[in-house]
């Protein structure tokens, strides 16, 4: 749509300042008079030429490889406009040969100016817009293609996550804990709110944050009074859109590796949304380690999440240092 009203104005352009502007260059108080059928004819044949590029629109064909079409187009306008010069003076016009052939010569001059410049006109124009639609064609393609890896980012974090959640309910059965069945309520909870954002890569910060309370408050049903969770969530701005299954990631690995049921242990999680920043950190000690050394998946993949949807506009910095596991993201939301 947006396409179709720049072309049209580049139409009323041409139609209405820059070929009455041309016109007014000739004779035309002169040839209004004397020749007024081949002014007409002029007039007309350069409109009529205008159009004939824009409908066959020479790149677009030259881009399918169609050279036959382009030859013949071009062979059939030069043909016209070679007759056009051909036009047949006023019996009434009589005089010198020499001023005779003079005024030919000019006409001459006229029709074939006119012809190369509506031509490289509209040949520009053409360029221009073919340019424009190979642009808006290779952003779709590359939209489509960050559209299709976000979705493949997010099916191998959610599985993840459900696998280690299961794997926590399944230890509360087995103990038989009297949290279980109120850790079974906040586990549909939380499957009702994953499922509900399915194909959403940003969500108000306030649903994704309450989902973030419930999963903690999920996972210390779990936990014994060793391990102590503090969790700081200072919102200013709920209606600002996240990344939706985002946080979560680093939230679970500190609980996977940073809790313990013999040895104390504190978890820290702060979590800052205002109008311009998305603030996430945290620190565990590092109780245990991956067997086989291999850093995970999870992180790895919500850098690649953060490079689509934020690129060069977040810093994310992830280690261990004197056994302490920290964490820190910052996000520069634009709204």
């Amino acid at each position: 749509m947006k396409n179709n009203r720049i072309a049209l104005y580049i139409d009323l352009l041409f139609c209405l300042v820059i070929m009455p502007l041309a016109i007014t260059l000739l004779p035309v108080d002169r040839w209004i008079v004397t020749n007024t059928a081949f002014l007409v004819t002029l007039v007309l044949y350069v409109y009529a030429l205008y159009f004939v590029y824009r409908c066959a629109c020479l790149p677009k064909l030259f881009m399918q490889k169609k050279y036959l079409h382009i030859v013949l187009l071009l062979v059939v306008l030069i043909a016209v406009t070679e007759l056009l010069t051909h036009f047949p003076m006023p019996p009434h016009l009589v005089g010198d040969k020499r001023q005779i052939m003079g005024k030919l010569n000019m006409r001459t001059q006229t029709i074939w100016f006119l012809f190369l410049m509506v031509t490289g006109f509209s040949l520009a124009i053409e360029l221009t817009f073919e340019l424009f639609r190979q642009i808006l064609s290779r952003q779709e393609v590359e939209a489509e293609k960050n559209k299709a890896e976000l979705a493949l980012y997010k099916a191998q974090i959610n599985p993840h996550f459900l696998f280690n959640t299961l794997n926590t309910l399944y230890a509360l059965v087995l103990s038989g804990s009297d949290k279980t069945e109120s850790a079974f309520v906040k586990f549909s909870g939380i499957l009702r709110y994953m499922y509900s954002q399915n194909g959403a890569e940003l969500i108000p910060a306030e649903r994704e944050l309450d989902y973030i309370r419930q999963y903690v408050d999920l996972q210390t049903l779990r936990l014994n009074h060793h391990t102590q969770v503090d969790l700081s969530i200072e919102s200013r701005k709920e209606k600002v859109l996240v990344p939706s299954m985002l946080l979560i990631t680093f939230i679970e690995n500190t609980f996977k590796y940073g809790s313990s049921p013999d040895t104390d242990c504190k978890i820290y999680i702060h979590i800052l949304v205002d109008e311009q920043h998305l603030l996430f950190e945290t620190e565990n000690a590092v109780m245990r380690k991956r067997e086989d050394g291999i850093p995970g998946i999870g992180i790895e993949n919500c850098r690649k999440r953060l490079d689509l949807l934020y690129p060069d506009c977040y810093t994310l910095q992830t280690g261990e240092h004197d056994g302490i596991y920290r964490v820190r993201l910052e996000i520069r939301i634009q709204e």
